[in-house]
């Protein structure tokens, strides 16, 4: 895949860029490596003013910033510069927590003194994703970097200017050299920079190959990795729930970042006694979102990303439909230019089909009817994927039956599922493995000491 900026809106071309040669990556996994011997001793408060003043570079500059994030992956421009906005937050959050959750802990034991001491790895490879350009990339480096690690980002091909823009941003802000480096290269070339010596753990949110791929190249040569892969979200409903608040919650929840992420809700389940209600109201305000040009302040649903990412959520559709689905709205492309799809619901989409465990990444919601919360939960359970769950009631009883038994990383109850600074972000099946943010998140790159005095 060529390195390059494809507007989605437009269907346009408008940079292209040649991946690095063999002797540029050489050169900048030394400056990586070399520059971590000074950064590791950098004090807390020092890495704590870097980052504040990355924040506030990102604030200064979150709409110029929000336009290239929206010409160069096609999400809205409210929510761009909303996503800037995050990564400040993110930038200031561990750079007030990070000494204490990464301060040394005392474990009694019978020597003198014992404790366990959270100490830096080296320089961390980053493989990042093109959905949310700038918070996936900040919401691992910059743990990391707190911690004293450096970072070397491998972002997705779509989106090069954004990359350059982010290693722009830290320099700017006062990073030394070589802490926080942009490799444009090719996907192709990720498994050797894994192999690497010189890399001590890598950080991948993508897709199950991507995945695969590098968790088989950290593997082969004993290298720790997280994992932040697919995800095909249940939204639970429930007859106590606000049924108008849980439908209009539904909508967004689908169709957030042009319904490309990875905890966006795309299994709709949905208690017998409350599903037609539920279902018309949630059909009504997928059919009547506002489908357009992401600069424009009124549009609710932009382009996907590529022509090949809709062409094959449409052929997903076809399939679906084919072995059984119903089509209650959308399924089709939109005429034009620019990669856009119609806001798409299905309904009985057949348990033999391999529909019903795929995930569909864009604005395509699968609705399911519950006969009661046991039932409801099995089909929630009933996939390959494991990160998040929005459940809907005001039940006590069977809010802590959900809490208790779905089989995700995170559960959310009568709110949108989401990734905050303070909270672990992460799943399980395959999903992926290990977590990010919170004091989880800071502790997947450090070496957990322990430390023993007689």
């Amino acid at each position: 895949m060529p390195i390059s900026t494809v507007n989605p809106a437009t269907g346009q071309t408008l940079r292209v860029f040649d991946a690095l040669s063999a002797r540029q990556i050489e050169e900048k996994l030394s400056l990586a490596q070399s520059a971590f011997p000074a950064w590791r001793q950098v004090s807390f408060a020092h890495r704590a003013g870097l980052l504040k003043a990355t924040a506030q570079l990102l604030e200064a500059e979150k709409l110029q910033l929000g336009r290239l994030l929206t010409q160069e992956m096609g999400k809205t421009l409210v929510s761009a510069i909303a996503e800037v906005e995050k990564c400040a937050i993110g930038c200031r959050y561990f750079a007030t927590h990070a000494e204490a959750m990464l301060a040394p802990t005392a474990a009694p034991s019978a020597a003198t003194s014992s404790f366990i001491q959270y100490v830096p790895l080296g320089a961390i490879l980053g493989v990042m994703p093109w959905n949310f350009p700038f918070w996936q990339v900040f919401r691992f480096a910059v743990p990391a970097l707190m911690a004293g690690n450096t970072v070397l980002l491998k972002h997705a091909s779509n989106v090069p200017q954004c990359a350059l823009a982010i290693e722009d941003i830290f320099r700017r802000a006062g990073l030394p050299e070589g802490v926080m480096l942009t490799l444009l290269i090719e996907a192709d070339q990720v498994e050797e920079i894994a192999k690497d010596p010189r890399i001590a753990a890598i950080s991948l949110t993508g897709s199950e190959p991507a995945g695969r791929s590098v968790a088989t190249a950290a593997a082969s040569v004993i290298k720790k990795c997280v994992l932040e892969l697919g995800g095909s979200d249940a939204f639970i409903v429930m007859p106590s729930a606000n049924i108008e608040l849980a439908a209009a919650t539904a909508v967004k929840a689908r169709v957030i970042n042009n319904g490309q992420t990875c905890i966006a809700a795309k299994r709709f389940i949905v208690d017998t006694a409350i599903y037609d209600r539920f279902s018309a109201l949630f059909v009504d305000g997928m059919r009547n979102l506002q489908v357009g040009d992401p600069v424009l302040p009124a549009t609710q649903l932009g382009p996907l990303a590529s022509a090949k990412l809709r062409d094959d959520l449409h052929g997903q559709v076809t399939a679906a439909i084919e072995a059984g689905a119903k089509l209650l709205t959308g399924g089709h492309l939109i005429d034009g230019p620019g990669f856009y799809y119609q806001p798409t619901v299905l309904e009985e989409v057949p348990r033999n089909s391999p529909s019903f465990h795929e995930e569909f990444f864009g604005p395509v919601a699968m609705l399911f009817r519950a006969r009661n919360s046991a039932h409801a939960l099995e089909i929630a359970n009933d996939s390959p994927f494991g990160l998040s769950a929005s459940v809907w009631t005001q039940d006590a009883g069977e809010r802590d039956f959900f809490v208790h038994h779905l089989e995700t990383g995170m559960i959310f109850v009568n709110a949108i599922s989401a990734s905050t600074p303070e909270l672990p972000f992460g799943g399980i099946k395959r999903s992926g493995y290990g977590r990010e943010l919170g004091e989880l998140g800071i502790r997947e790159f450090v070496n957990i000491q322990t430390v023993w005095i007689g």
